[in-house]
């Protein structure tokens, strides 16, 4: 089969070609931040309102004048070093880690991006930055030190409860906060308790250990603030 086109109409489609693409390299390339974070979408959705608020206080809104890509762990702590490298590959403007391992993956998957990230332990003794004052390198943010607070609820929870003498501490044994049981037992100690460590990963492990305060004779819980506890929390205090 022959086609032929006559060669005003050529020269018109080829125009119209032509103007389509000189339309499409004049479409502004948006910055594109990298989301990284531990927890899911739903129980975090206060914190990354928060987070949107924050850009725009900056001038900076979402899918007109900056682009977010995100990736969310959902608890699942080893999925994050693969979702770090995504991010690098995609060439992201800067990468937002929220949550300690978030913030350990990013800094191990590049030394050239800027890492800004959300922690609750020490960055220091993490390694994440040699120092608060000068974090140097491409990495710097803020820490609530939830990990050193640890041990302060665990004060506050015997004043409250001064006629219990056996508290029962639950951490998540792949999270970031596993030294935490360290303080908490020498907190324990000073405060004359006797302290019963809980460790579970999985809602399955979770039941377990709730089934097991009954047995142990535990009169209170405290909960080490992991990013797979809080959505925990979060997604319960919904229903």
């Amino acid at each position: 089969m022959r086609i032929c086109l006559r060669r005003r109409e050529f020269i018109t489609g080829l125009g119209g070609a032509a103007a389509w693409a000189l339309a499409a390299r004049a479409q502004p390339v948006l910055p594109v931040i990298g989301f990284l974070n531990s927890a899911s979408p739903g129980p975090y959705a206060p914190n990354l309102a928060a987070f949107r608020n924050g850009l725009s206080g900056f001038g900076f809104t979402e899918g007109r004048n900056v682009a977010i890509e995100y990736r969310w762990a959902e608890g699942r702590y080893d999925r994050l070093p693969d979702m770090a490298d995504d991010l690098v590959r995609r060439r992201v403007a800067v990468i937002a880690a929220g949550g300690d391992r978030a913030a350990l993956a990013a800094k191990a998957a590049t030394t050239m991006i800027p890492v800004v990230f959300t922690m609750g332990i020490d960055p220091v003794g993490a390694g994440i930055v040699p120092s608060l004052s000068r974090p140097g390198g491409n990495l710097t943010g803020i820490t609530i030190l939830n990990s050193e607070l640890t041990p302060k609820r665990l004060e506050l929870l015997h004043e409250l409860m001064p006629a219990v003498s056996t508290v029962a501490l639950l951490i998540n044994p792949r999270g970031p906060n596993d030294e935490t049981a360290k303080d908490v037992q020498s907190a324990a100690e000073s405060l004359r308790l006797r302290l019963h460590v809980l460790r579970a990963s999985n809602a399955t492990e979770i039941d377990t250990a709730f089934a097991t305060l009954s047995q142990i004779g535990a009169g209170a819980i405290a909960i080490d603030p992991d990013a797979f506890f809080k959505q925990r929390c979060r997604s319960a205090g919904r229903k």
